[in-house]
């Protein structure tokens, strides 16, 4: 389903440039993961767990996840902000 895919976006991380910390790939996607636990599971109450920001690299595949405010993304041709680097 390559349709809704989004485009890959840079991304920054408390201000500084991230890169994957498997492949070293600089490219990403995102999306909401939820930080399920097992007691809300057992009682049907997954939907009232903590969310993250997955940050996945488009090169490799691999999730890295993030709570709170401290990742930003960049358009690719956009380059990352003044002193991100």
């Amino acid at each position: 389903m390559a349709l809704f895919r989004s485009k890959p976006k840079l991304a920054t991380v408390l201000g500084r440039a991230f890169s994957c910390l498997v492949c070293g790939g600089r490219e990403f996607r995102s999306r909401e993961v939820k930080l399920n636990s097992t007691g809300a599971e057992f009682f049907d109450l997954g939907w009232a767990n903590r969310s993250a920001t997955g940050v996945i690299c488009d090169a490799c595949g691999h999730v890295h996840n993030f709570v709170g405010n401290a990742v930003e993304f960049w358009k690719v041709d956009g380059g990352y902000p003044a002193g991100a680097e």
